[in-house]
């Protein structure tokens, strides 16, 4: 898929602010990140339970999300917390209603062997690949200002994970900051020099999250509360026997089909992220991750990511969904 320059995208969006979806069927961007979800979207749960024909196309990027937005064609997309706060920041007109997850050990900086890194200092000078205005670049962002690594004296690329995985194998990368699949073959044929569980203690946490178009929650609030329903039910699944749940082969071959990601990577990216229930995803929405959004706002304005930002972000996040979801 091709991809427009952000201001085009935000500009695009803007003007579709009042353009109306279809309840039926339903266009769903997600992504391949490992979660519980995963095995309900396999199974045809929210298919069943909003009585809908969704259409699930799947995207490589948080920025490759919002273009599609932008098209018209998606009312509904999954994206990192990192691309959500530099869209609120350009005023589109979307809500978070759901966490898909606080990422954790699921991310993680790799360095290539033979690429003579073994510090962060050692990361000047070095070519380091991450999609651009994703969770993991805003993370190296944050750990490269947390090791007082100049990120100027830093080559970093923007390449989408499968363009990550061809340079790693041709060797045209020293390091990248991804998630899987791609992050579990780099690990086989490198380190990890820090994961997003570590940034995140660093202040600088990231989430997982779904968002949607504010014309089609005003539109299908039913759609969306049933939607939320099948996602908790999800996670509560997983969250009451996790190792239950990572050592049924049915539920790895569902999300490994799903994302590519082999089995034992599936099992390590379920035990690297946090997900959380119902109760604890009211409680987020309300206040905490408005501040979080807030602050990797702040952030990417001073990395000169985004030109401005809003005085407020309470009006891109909701908890009304999750609230009703019973």
């Amino acid at each position: 898929m091709s991809r427009l320059p952000l201001t085009r995208l935000f500009v695009s969006l803007s003007l579709l602010a009042g353009t109306a979806f279809a309840a039926d069927p339903v266009t769903v961007a997600y992504q391949t990140g490992i979660d519980p979800t995963k095995v309900a979207q396999a199974d045809g749960a929210y298919e069943k339970a909003t009585g809908s024909k969704i259409n699930w196309r799947k995207f490589e990027s948080g920025s490759e999300v919002i273009a599609a937005i932008a098209s018209g064609d998606v009312a509904i997309g999954n994206l990192g917390s990192s691309p959500l706060a530099a869209a609120a920041s350009r005023g589109l007109p979307i809500q978070t209603f759901l966490i898909a997850d606080e990422i954790g050990d699921a991310e993680a900086l790799v360095v290539r062997n033979g690429s003579h890194i073994a510090k962060p200092q050692d990361l000047i000078g070095k070519k380091v690949a991450v999609p651009f205005v994703s969770t993991t670049h805003y993370s190296l962002l944050a750990a490269l200002k947390h090791w007082k690594v100049d990120a100027s004296k830093v080559k970093i690329l923007n390449l989408r994970p499968s363009e990550i995985a061809a340079a790693r194998q041709r060797g045209d990368i020293d390091a990248a900051y991804v998630w899987d699949p791609v992050l579990g073959k780099a690990k086989a044929s490198g380190k990890v020099l820090v994961s997003s569980a570590q940034v995140a203690k660093w202040g600088a946490p990231t989430y997982d999250v779904w968002i949607v178009r504010n014309d089609f929650a005003a539109k299908n609030p039913d759609f969306l509360r049933k939607f939320s329903k099948v996602s908790l039910d999800a996670i509560a699944r997983y969250r009451a026997n996790p190792q239950g749940f990572i050592a049924d082969s049915a539920n790895l071959a569902k999300i490994s089909r799903l994302t590519g990601a082999k089995a034992e990577d599936v099992q390590a990216g379920l035990k690297g992220n946090n997900f959380l229930l119902q109760k604890e995803q009211i409680a987020q929405l309300q206040q905490p991750f408005v501040q979080a959004v807030g602050k990797t706002a702040e952030f990417l304005k001073a990395q000169g990511k985004v030109e401005a930002l809003q005085p407020d972000y309470r009006p891109y996040v909701t908890n009304r969904f999750v609230k009703t979801a019973n």
